[in-house]
């Protein structure tokens, strides 16, 4: 709870520039500002490697029509998806992990646990797409042309699909000893990255002004041995050029071989839309990041968007459609050297900047323990911090990645991970918003939850134009992965979004739920079980939990005290055990405590109080009380057993805490807390009170249940269920139809509807003297059953001639009077006669005497009544609840 260890709130492990080589706030004071913390790597991760490689490709097969196109959509998703980023991230610091981090804090460890390992996977293909650009760069100015079988000046490599994994693989290594010794140094040496690229981009802005028109040879191998050359030409800004680019001519690909299409080129292109969490992922290091965050990242992405959009026109006005096809900008510059200088940085930078960040975000993931084991080692740090084990753990799958050959290969599946990630961040800032939790109070204020679900459909749309296949496949493994962590119920003191909704959610039905439109057709058991003390009372909690049909069911507890004698509220603390208690059980029940001066006013504090709105107790349920000593439920359920221990719940409540806080159950020695006047005084004030009430006895002779288990065996004992609708203690007024009679039938239908007992018999005893002479109890027979037709209960009647036991009836003419030994003895072998055979039995509970005195005789003519009957239930309805209407 409170003091629970949270690393990921107390280390700022995570960068997408690099790892400062400190592990705590305090050594990694806050110094950088907007420009260097925000805008730079979010730059930097804008440009990345498709700024100088795959620009003319994009505009090349798509026109510059379709390619603008492409631009604005893009630029739309990721524009929604920063209005989501800065609400978030100026709602609170944002710690290591990045858009994991924002949104497992948002949405719970289950949803950000595996869209953070979606993220992850996104980043680790990113960083392959870099290395694979990198190599293509390399290859384009050293590579052996493949026509040619020998080198000529500088064009040294041999080219394959082997030797671009081998080039690839050395790449890789290089970005890995950066990452493993010096992502400190990448850090500090950004910003000259950014001068470096910027200084190329401004080269090949006025290379159009100064070069002249020229014609090129580009050869190309198809297949293995299959090679094409190309004559490709630069023409300078020309307007029949620009006309020749407007449309769209989607032809073969020769990186992958492939036929190019709206979508594939789009999903090559959204790979440079893939940094703008750059800069949110900085917010530990800036200065001010409730500011920095959403100046510095909307300046940089309207800056990159600026920049590509004035290459689009730039390279659709000067390159006819073969020259944008197949090749880079280096062949047409002032001086060639500025871009090939661009290009490396740019790709070195994003692949280290990938590669860096998938790390931290491993290790944020393996710091929270979301996926057990597998994930541990990744929490391993250096003397310096350095997540070194996870460093190590992304290199391993990135080289798996570079298998794939070619950039446009894996640029699909960069693509649709991203979007899934991005659909998240929007997701959780509409979480935010729609729960209305007063905590939620961002400084940046330019958005809605229309541009968060605006932004969700896009992101989701995109996806399955690019890749309906890589698509269906990802939100697949997201399931799965939900599924996974869903199972562990990994612990978190984050707090849970989906608990915010569900309150606003059940908040606005409750109040729909109009306590004035209550209808007899709909009514169903709400029941408050009052517990002394559950190790002697699970049997019946786990009885009542069957019985309440989808209805509210409340265990209530009180506590004797006052509490001007606590230092504080001695009940707060005992709800983690209680609620515990409830998981334990499997039981679908609220927990309601209270403290008071004595057991009687605290009932009646909890009948009144407890529920909201339509939703209020109906029913209260005790158990019954005699003098026999209980056993310890505890003992007999393997769920409590001591060598079944686990490791606790996700609150603290492990399984000795449980045992320990319950007392142990009354014994011979130990003082009774409940006297038999407060007892029945309790069922008398209920009843006033109009709360039906309900005494369960011997329902610890019920075997043991474990979430929701049964553990009776299926023979004739378990299914029957019986029910005496009759008031057995005074013959004479003897009535099948009153109120409460109805009740008890419509108590017993309830329970024969519950799962466990659906394939139970319904008998229903009446009770007729046959032997008067009087033949008017088949009458009474057949109108009885007429009835039960009518409610629709199908149950098999059972006549029991009562003669003789009604003969020693000596009623009582007023309540003072006492009923005799005699009749209660024979009434009780009456019962045992009829049901001894019954899993359950209902009996009709007389109404309590409202003068004191009398309690104890009241609750002695109950216990003979019922004495070794096995498990029964005494009920007095006072609601009418049975319905003939449609």
């Amino acid at each position: 709870m409170a003091n629970e260890h949270s690393p990921l709130l107390v280390h700022g492990v995570y960068s997408m520039m690099g790892d400062t080589g400190e592990g705590s706030p305090e050594s990694n004071p806050r110094k950088l500002n907007t420009f260097f913390g925000v805008m730079v790597p979010t730059i930097l991760s804008m440009f990345s490697i498709v700024l100088f490689l795959r620009t003319g490709f994009v505009v090349g097969h798509a026109g510059l029509l379709h390619g603008l196109l492409m631009l604005f959509v893009a630029y739309f998703i990721i524009s929604l998806t920063i209005l989501s980023i800065c609400a978030i991230s100026t709602n609170g610091a944002v710690e290591g992990g990045g858009a994991y981090f924002m949104i497992s804090r948002s949405l719970g460890p289950e949803f950000g646990g595996s869209i953070g390992l979606m993220f992850y996977l996104a980043k680790v293909c990113a960083c392959g797409v870099y290395v694979l650009g990198l190599v293509e760069a390399i290859l384009d100015v050293f590579g052996k042309d493949p026509g040619s079988a020998v080198s000529q000046g500088l064009h040294v490599l041999p080219q394959g699909y082997w030797y671009t994994v081998l080039y690839s693989s050395l790449v890789l290594l290089l970005c890995l000893v950066v990452c493993l010794v010096g992502a400190h140094i990448y850090a500090k040496a950004s910003f000259i990255i950014l001068l470096v690229v910027t200084m190329s981009l401004i080269s090949i802005v006025i290379s159009p002004l100064i070069l002249s028109p020229q014609r090129f040879n580009i050869t190309h191998t198809y297949g293995n041995n299959h090679t094409v050359t190309v004559n490709p030409s630069y023409t300078g800004f020309n307007g029949t050029t620009l006309k020749n680019n407007l449309g769209p001519q989607y032809s073969l690909d020769y990186s992958t071989n492939t036929m190019m299409s709206f979508a594939t080129v789009f999903a090559v292109m959204f790979t440079s839309c893939t940094g703008i969490m750059a800069g949110a992922n900085m917010s530990g290091e800036l200065k001010n990041p409730s500011e920095s965050i959403p100046k510095g990242t909307i300046i940089a992405v309207s800056y990159t968007f600026t920049v590509y959009l004035l290459l689009f026109l730039l390279l659709s006005s000067t390159c006819d459609r073969c020259r944008l096809q197949h090749s880079m900008f280096q062949r047409v510059n002032v001086w060639p050297p500025f871009v090939t200088i661009g290009v490396y940085c740019a790709s070195l930078s994003a692949a280290m900047c990938s590669m860096i960040g998938a790390s931290r975000i491993l290790h944020a993931l393996a710091l929270d323990q979301l996926f057990g084991l597998p994930l541990a080692p990744a929490a391993v740090t250096s003397s310096s911090g350095n997540p070194w084990v996870s460093v190590l753990y992304t290199w391993g799958l990135v080289q798996c990645t570079l298998f794939a050959g070619q950039l446009n290969v894996i640029a699909g599946i960069v693509t649709v991970f991203y979007l899934l990630a991005y659909a998240a961040v929007d997701l959780a800032c509409l979480a935010l918003e729609w729960a209305s939790a007063p905590n939620f109070r961002p400084t940046f204020q330019f958005f809605s939850w229309h541009t968060c679900l605006l932004g969700i459909i896009s992101c989701v749309v995109m996806m399955f134009v690019i890749n309906p296949v890589y698509s269906s496949a990802s939100i697949a493994l997201l399931l799965l992965l939900l599924l996974f962590l869903h199972y562990r119920s990994p612990t978190s003191s984050w707090g849970y979004i989906s608990q915010a909704l569900i309150f606003h959610q059940v908040r606005k039905y409750l109040l729909m739920l109009d306590s004035r439109k209550d209808h007899v057709k709909f009514w169903r058991p709400q029941v408050l079980l009052m517990v002394a003390n559950p190790r002697s009372s699970c049997q019946l909690i786990c009885f009542v939990n069957q019985l309440k049909k989808g209805g509210l069911f409340v265990l209530g507890h009180v506590q004797i005290g006052d509490l001007d004698v606590f230092p504080a509220d001695p009940v707060q603390p005992q709800y983690n055990f209680w609620l515990s208690l409830v998981d334990k059980l499997g039981v679908k029940a609220f927990v309601d405590l209270t403290l008071s001066p004595s057991v009687r006013q605290g009932t009646q504090h909890l009948l009144r109080i407890t529920g909201l709105g339509g939703m209020k107790p109906n029913t209260l349920v005790l158990g019954f009380y005699d003098n026999c000593y209980p056993e310890d439920y505890f003992l007999q359920d393997p769920v409590f057993c001591e060598g079944d221990r686990g490791e606790g719940d996700n609150f603290g409540v492990d399984l000795p805490s449980l045992q320990a806080h319950f007392p142990p159950v009354r014994h011979a020695e130990s003082p009774r807390g409940l006297q038999p006047e407060e007892y029945v005084s309790i069922i008398y004030d209920a009843i006033k009170m109009g709360k039906n009430v309900c005494l369960g006895r011997y329902f610890f002779q019920l075997p043991p249940e474990s979430k929701g288990v049964t553990y009776i065996k299926g023979n004739d004992n378990v299914d029957t269920i019986d029910v005496w609708p009759t008031n057995l203690l005074s013959p004479g007024s003897a009535s099948y139809a009153d109120v409460c009679s109805l009740f008890l039938l419509q108590m017993a239908c309830v329970l024969n509807m519950a799962n466990r007992w659906r394939r139970a018999r319904l008998r229903i005893f009446v009770c007729v003297a046959t032997e008067s002479g009087d033949q008017g109890w088949l009458t009474n027979e057949e109108q009885f059953r007429e009835l039960l037709g009518m409610l629709r209960i199908r149950a098999t009647i059972k006549i029991v001639a009562w003669d003789n036991v009604a003969c020693m009836f000596r009623g009582p003419n007023s309540e003072g009077q006492k009923v005799s030994e005699d009749f209660l003895c024979a009434m009780n072998a009456l019962l045992r006669e009829h049901s001894s055979t019954a899993a359950v039995r209902f009996l009709y509970l007389p109404h309590p005497p409202s003068n004191s005195e009398l309690s104890q005789q009241y609750l002695t003519q109950l216990d003979m009544l019922t004495r070794d009957l096995g498990p029964t239930l005494l009920i007095h309805g006072v609601t009418p609840v049975t319905c003939t209407e449609l």
